[in-house]
């Protein structure tokens, strides 16, 4: 959940939005394997301030609308079956929130950033990222990752808040399915270049509305740069998609037969949600660490878990197992000394949700 606050800068915090900021890198796998010089080219002029002119283009209001209508009623869809939750009028107005979400980034997009450089020197530097396969979001003139979550705050807490209107944390749940249907949708508007360098943004929105690294970064303002609760948090911090992948590979494996609304394990869309809310619970896992506080889980990650995964029909059996795979998924990647400090926190998140297990019975479908 994505809550206003000022980012203190302190060492601890420096390095922990460092690390923030790398998973909006980008994603030149494809252009590796093509090795074709006019896909570079392609790269560095979609890059240019007049490429994301074009970008932006064919992703004016009109079609943003469209498609986050059509999103608004994927998802709409998704939830039918639960009384209450949204209502055809309420997902025409959270569409109209969704979509000032996108105009305001893509007027970001279009920015000039201070890392912004001539073709020659981006040549020059992407040659240097084939060599190293590595990529950097200031090298095409992406705002640093602050920058970005502080010009899209009001925007995104103002579709945020829309759930608390409604009253039911359900909604937060289809105000992220949306987000991710629109995302879809308007990638496939886009040729596979320009799809490469805007995607980081759309990440980012879909993050920054379910999962709370941003905080976990202003947690770190409490403590000293070489604490142990910063030292462990940027150990794992990084690791948090490869966990994602493990514990899901392993929650398929138990559970060959489930199928949810969306379908089974195998479907890449139940796969997207998944592997982002493994890397949701290891955020709050690290922001009750660096806050030393149980209440992000006891009051947020159980009040939504509890809320969505009854009513869209997710086992109990599988909440359990999700948290003891993840548990033991961490537990094996850290030292004998950071086991023991990370201990309480692993079994008082496993416990909150021992306490609300009552809350977790599926409501049968009419």
């Amino acid at each position: 959940m994505l809550i206003g606050s000022q980012t203190v800068s302190n060492p601890a915090v420096k390095c922990l939005v460092n690390l923030w900021a790398e998973r909006y890198t980008l994603d030149l796998s494809s252009v590796f394997r093509e090795q074709d010089p006019s896909v570079y080219n392609s790269l560095i002029e979609a890059s240019s301030l007049e490429g994301r002119a074009s970008t932006v283009s064919k992703l004016r209001e009109a079609i943003v609308d469209a498609k986050c209508q059509f999103a608004g009623i994927q998802a709409k869809a998704l939830y039918e079956y639960i009384p209450n939750v949204v209502n055809l009028s309420e997902a025409r107005r959270l569409t109209q929130f969704a979509v000032q979400v996108y105009i305001e980034l893509l007027k970001l997009y279009q920015q000039p950033a201070s890392a912004t450089s001539s073709v020659e020197d981006r040549l020059q530097i992407l040659a240097g990222m084939i060599l190293t396969n590595h990529s950097s979001l200031s090298v095409w003139g992406i705002p640093d990752v602050e920058d970005l979550a502080k010009s899209l705050e009001s925007v995104l807490l103002e579709y945020q808040e829309q759930y608390i209107i409604s009253k039911d944390w359900c909604t937060l749940g289809f105000l992220t399915t949306q987000i991710n249907f629109s995302n879809q949708l308007l990638l496939k508007k886009l040729p596979p270049v320009e799809r490469i360098l805007i995607y980081p943004y759309l990440r980012f929105i879909e993050e920054q509305i379910a999962i709370p690294w941003q905080r976990v970064c202003i947690a770190g303002a409490k403590h000293e740069l070489n604490s142990p609760a910063i030292t462990l948090v940027k150990e794992m911090l990084p690791a948090s998609l490869d966990v994602a992948k493990t514990v899901y590979h392993q929650l398929t494996k138990l559970f060959p037969d489930y199928c949810g609304r969306r379908g089974g394990f195998d479907h890449p869309g139940v796969e997207h949600s998944c592997l982002r809310d493994l890397q949701m619970f290891q955020a709050y896992l690290w922001l009750c660490v660096l806050e030393r506080s149980f209440a992000p889980v006891e009051k947020e990650l159980v009040t939504l878990c509890a809320m969505v995964m009854q009513r869209v029909g997710v086992p109990w059996e599988i909440t359990v197992q999700w948290n003891k795979l993840l548990m033991d998924e961490i537990s094996s990647r850290v030292k004998p000394e950071q086991l023991s400090y990370l201990l309480p926190y692993m079994q008082g998140m496993q416990q909150a949700f021992y306490d609300q297990r009552d809350h977790f019975t599926a409501i049968p479908e009419e």
